[in-house]
């Protein structure tokens, strides 16, 4: 079943960001935009590039009004320990969200059973609290945070232009569609 225009249950995490423990719960995602970026643990090999990857495109996320949380199921002591001891980890300035006990990756249909961690799965979320778009990827898979700050992009002009619609590599200033019956075939 389709996750798209679901609406994020209500949640209470432990988090690690700029040498803070704090909380994280729903009443702080809604409002604005939000990513949640799931992956499977801390201290593996393909998370450290995913991780640095957003990192490195973070101000633009925060500048068009969207907060990022990657999600392992980690704790938020494993998520200090792993920032203070990886160069690219220690890097990150974004919430890094701790589900232990598997709440946020069972609620995104992300969980693994089996080992306990989660999939590579990318969540946009409107400031309603409802997810507008997802991926999830396979576990040896990396992800490109170039692609999803574009993907949302296209959320965004689309929830602001709601008779518009982004086509394929659409681009902010690119030409968009209005759905019409004389469209139909011509593309």
């Amino acid at each position: 079943m389709s996750m798209i225009n679901r609406e994020v249950s209500d949640f209470f995490v432990h988090a690690y960001q700029n040498g803070e423990f704090k909380t994280v719960t729903r009443d702080d995602i809604l409002g604005g935009w939000s990513v949640f970026f799931f992956y499977p643990a801390d201290f593996t090999f393909v998370c450290p590039t995913e991780l640095s990857d957003l990192q490195d495109k973070y101000e633009d996320f925060k500048a068009a009004g969207c907060e990022v949380y990657s999600i392992s199921t980690d704790t938020h002591f494993v998520h200090k320990a792993w920032h203070d001891t990886s160069e690219k980890i220690g890097k990150i300035t974004f919430p890094m969200l701790a589900d232990p006990n598997h709440e946020l990756c069972e609620d995104f249909e992300v969980m693994i059973e089996s080992d306990g961690m989660a999939e590579r799965g990318s969540f946009v979320i409107n400031p309603e609290g409802r997810i507008v778009s997802y991926e999830v990827s396979a576990g040896n898979v990396g992800r490109n945070a170039d692609e999803l700050f574009r993907k949302l992009q296209a959320c965004q002009f689309v929830a602001e232009h709601g008779d518009e619609v982004c086509p394929a590599k659409w681009q902010p200033g690119g030409a968009t569609l209005r759905p019409s019956l004389d469209l139909v075939g011509r593309l």
